[in-house]
């Protein structure tokens, strides 16, 4: 762990050292004697940062200096942008695969003021760069053959509207909802439609079965031809964009296991409640991989770019009551 004055020096004279294919692929940064002016030089080299910036404090007095990519402290009374944890879990992310944790951050750094349809289109490209990675290949090779379902005679997302009001359902309950190409694409088209026509006033989005999604379905993955083809599928059938596209008359009711995906689709629309019993995470860096499906745009949106970085950094799972004080969720009921 550095002190604010280590960490500056090191930032602005020696970044060469830490990073990927070094020694220290995240630095940690103890907060808690930093001055306003080592406040200020942070600032100041934080955003170039070539390597995950962790900021630390046992009892946080002020706002962390911006530009760090995750705040924590194990203090349970702190407010956003802080999460009450420790640098580990964090720390054991960025180790096992830190060209995707890199990956992450950065994008998160340089998306957040960009409008939504821009911010996409760059989390495709960086998502289509790490499935050509090395990280993402070993993970590959490392499990075990997936079971290839027979075709499903069940349609893996169902409608039913009454008088102005759709409600769209995942139906893959089998598979707790894993998101597949084909639900993608029911998606993209029902939410089209709903965007074209004036007289649906509300659109639920929920999911049959014990869980919401829990995220992308793993027999699909390494299945795309080439990382550039599905750049352009990502672009041109994204059912993020779809729902962003309703956003303000949408709401998504979630439940049990949302992962992935789940959380990343759920959080493009207006309102989210969730159940008591549900339970989130971000996975894909364990996987060599960033949120691929919309996620590194909806949820910095609710809860921010540094809990974020922490959920996909640390693949940790938060429940019902975290998400809604976070603003992850906006009901449990």
């Amino acid at each position: 762990m550095l002190s604010a004055p280590q960490a500056c020096h090191l930032l602005a004279n020696d970044a060469d050292s830490v990073g990927p294919g070094s020694d220290h692929p995240a630095i940690v940064v103890d907060l808690a004697d930093a001055s306003p002016d080592d406040a200020r030089t942070l600032t100041s080299v934080l955003g170039a940062a070539p390597c995950v910036t962790i900021a630390h404090a046992d009892r946080p007095r002020w706002p962390p200096p911006d530009g760090f990519d995750v705040v924590v402290s194990p203090s349970s009374e702190v407010d956003r942008p802080w999460v009450t944890a420790t640098p580990g879990p964090v720390i054991d992310g960025v180790t096992r695969n830190p060209v995707a944790s890199l990956t992450l951050v950065q994008l998160l750094r340089s998306t957040g003021g960009q409008h939504w349809r821009a911010a996409l289109t760059a989390e495709s490209f960086a998502y289509s760069m790490l499935q050509s990675g090395p990280e993402y290949r070993s993970w590959l090779a490392s499990r075990a053959t997936p079971d290839i379902p027979s075709s499903e005679a069940q349609p893996a997302v169902t409608v039913d509207r009454a008088g102005e009001h759709l409600m769209i359902t995942l139906d893959r309950p089998r598979v707790h909802n894993a998101y597949n190409a084909a639900m993608r694409d029911a998606l993209v088209e029902v939410l089209e439609l709903a965007r074209l026509d004036s007289t649906v006033t509300e659109v639920v989005l929920n999911g049959a079965g014990p869980s919401f999604s829990s995220g992308g379905d793993l027999t699909e993955f390494g299945t795309v031809a080439d990382p550039a083809t599905g750049h352009v599928i990502r672009t041109r059938r994204n059912a993020a964009a779809a729902l962003f596209a309703v956003q303000d008359r949408t709401t998504a009711m979630i439940h049990g296991a949302t992962f992935g995906a789940g959380i990343e689709l759920a959080a493009c629309c207006g309102r989210v409640i969730a159940s008591s019993d549900v339970r989130m995470r971000l996975p894909e860096v364990s996987m060599g991989l960033i949120p691929g499906a919309g996620g590194t745009v909806s949820i910095p949106h609710r809860i921010g770019r540094e809990r974020t970085a922490w959920l996909g950094l640390s693949d940790e799972e938060i429940g019902a009551s975290v998400a809604q004080a976070w603003g992850l969720v906006d009901e449990i009921g």
